[in-house]
């Protein structure tokens, strides 16, 4: 039975990373502070990731997966705190390309500010470079928009409230910028495939081999909720993060890497469906934002 340690263990990714790994004949450790309730048939290290001490140093680890990392500090502190462990798997973010470069983005393209995404993505790339001078052999994964039980932002969880609420849907524009998607589930699948193949590569873009526009990902959120779809577009609102849970930029991920070891892949429409049904018995998850009160105050 291999030994993983899994940063965070509460919030979406980590949460259903550590419930995953627990379930596919892993001992799991979560490192989290304590504050909410923890994975089951997993053993909790309560720390604070910053203030480790020795915490760690009777503790030998096959793999840390660390999904909770946002800032070279955070990879910093945990690596002086570990003693022994053989892997180690970063969650980065697509985050760290400049929108000016071409696509698909690939893996060997040079990273940089993204005026998108701010201060996110230059402290994921300097959260890369941190790991890789004390571990060059690490694995960093690089995913666009990841959905799934579990979700805890206000992404497809806002279309299907939208969706049971019988409203009509407001898209931005034509609807036709595309949207790229990862399962949280086929993620956990792609790091344990690392973990049993040790790929050359090193720097995987993760996500579906197609992107879907925001008519076709709102189309199957309210197929997947079972509710009749009516679409509105908004052409003369200037911030349709007001409106609508995804920035006005489109990217496209190059996954030829990952495609090579992770050669099935969830539906996109089964995922949402999947990820409705942990919503409506878990509506708490989501941290909901003001789209509802926007659209109710401007658009109705």
């Amino acid at each position: 039975m291999k030994r993983v340690l899994i940063t965070g263990g509460t919030v979406f990714v980590s949460r259903f990373a550590a419930t995953w790994f627990a379930e596919n004949g892993y001992e799991v450790f979560v490192l989290n502070r304590g504050n909410h309730l923890q994975p089951e048939n997993t053993t909790l290290i309560k720390a604070e990731r910053h203030q480790l001490g020795d915490r760690l140093k009777h503790l030998s680890f096959d793999a840390v997966l660390d999904i909770t990392a946002y800032d070279a500090q955070d990879v910093h502190d945990l690596l002086n705190a570990l003693a022994s462990f053989d892997d180690y798997i970063l969650i980065s973010s697509s985050a760290v390309y400049p929108e000016n470069l071409s696509q698909p983005f690939v893996e060997t393209q040079p990273v940089g500010p993204n005026t998108i995404w701010g201060k996110y993505g230059t402290d994921k790339i300097a959260a890369e470079q941190e790991l890789l001078k004390s571990v060059p052999n690490a694995y960093i994964l690089r995913p666009p928009y990841l959905y799934g039980p579990m979700q805890n932002l206000y992404r497809e969880p806002f279309v299907f409230d939208c969706a049971v609420q019988g409203r009509p849907f407001y898209i931005p524009g034509d609807g036709k910028m595309p949207l790229q998607f990862f399962h949280v589930e086929d993620l956990c699948r792609f790091m344990h495939l690392i973990l049993q193949n040790h790929p050359s590569d090193h720097i995987f873009n993760v996500g579906n081999r197609e992107t879907v526009d925001i008519n076709t990902f709102v189309k199957l959120c309210y197929e997947a909720a079972n509710c009749p779809l009516s679409v509105q577009h908004v052409f003369s609102h200037p911030n349709q993060r007001d409106y609508f849970p995804f920035h006005n930029y489109s990217y496209v991920l190059d996954t030829t890497r990952q495609n090579k070891l992770l050669v099935q892949q969830k539906d996109l429409l089964q995922g949402l469906k999947e990820s409705f049904l942990w919503y409506q018995s878990h509506p708490e998850d989501a941290s909901k934002r003001g789209y509802l009160a926007f659209i109710d105050q401007n658009f109705q």
